[in-house]
């Protein structure tokens, strides 16, 4: 299995596109393809805060259900747009107004097809993905181990929101406990969710959201050769996003 795991996108379109291009990867019928068959892969968060969350939705959705040839989890920005869509009520912030702006200036045919698309795209998806015989794993804000196999409401939550502790940081975020410090499985966990500077290793977990949309940069990992490959970001860089995993 040889796989390109990409990291929060968040409707970063171009960075996608220049990010699957350095991959080897060339665009046919509004996809990407590999000459040596490599797949990608996805961590979540798609949309929300970028220009283009749209653009991102449906390139993916082409790649993961249209062909099936591609693998995706969703994020927990990825949930809140699935029950927007659904018509929940839910608050239209914290990035997702972006989305919803986009959505809104479709025309009516236009909002029916990337409706249909993320929904079917979210459903379709399992809350976790567990590859290679076991030896991969890739959930949007990481999983701990005792939670690897199960899929009740506790494993949902963790894997969308992290290890969180119920406490919120001055900037109303979700005070959440560094799981990955504590991890100590055989398996691979890539990850997402929380951006740092530099993708992160540690007890072989690899968070590789370097937060393209707050101005970092787009990355993938090259599986299973555990190699990085990075494009900077267009985005203004917004030093305060970034979170240091060491506190």
């Amino acid at each position: 299995m040889h796989l390109d795991i990409i990291g929060d996108i968040h409707g970063c379109y171009p960075e996608f596109l220049q990010l699957t291009e350095k991959l080897g990867y060339s665009w046919k019928d509004g996809s990407p393809v590999h000459p040596e068959g490599r797949k990608l892969a996805f961590v979540g968060d798609l949309t929300d805060r970028g220009p283009d969350s749209l653009k991102v939705v449906e390139a993916v959705w082409n790649l993961a259900v249209r062909k099936n040839e591609a693998y995706y989890v969703p994020g927990n920005h990825c949930n809140k747009l699935y029950r927007f869509f659904l018509g929940n009520r839910v608050q239209i912030s914290h990035g997702l107004e972006t989305t919803v702006a986009e959505y809104e200036a479709l025309d009516h045919q236009g909002r029916q097809r990337i409706r249909q698309y993320f929904i079917e795209l979210y459903e379709k998806a399992p809350l976790y993905r567990v590859l290679d015989n076991g030896k991969l794993i890739i959930a949007h804000a990481g999983i701990r181990q005792d939670l690897i196999g199960k899929k009740n409401s506790k494993v949902k939550t963790f894997v969308l929101y992290g290890d969180i502790t119920g406490k919120t940081n001055p900037d109303g975020t979700p005070v959440r406990r560094d799981w990955a410090k504590n991890y100590r499985g055989d398996a691979w966990i890539v990850y997402g969710h929380t951006p740092v500077k530099e993708p992160r290793e540690l007890n072989r977990t690899i968070n590789i959201d370097t937060g393209t949309v707050f101005g970092g940069k787009l990355t993938a990992l090259r599986y299973p050769e555990m190699e990085l490959v990075s494009v900077p970001s267009s985005m203004p860089y917004v030093e305060e996003k970034f979170r240091r995993m060491d506190e």
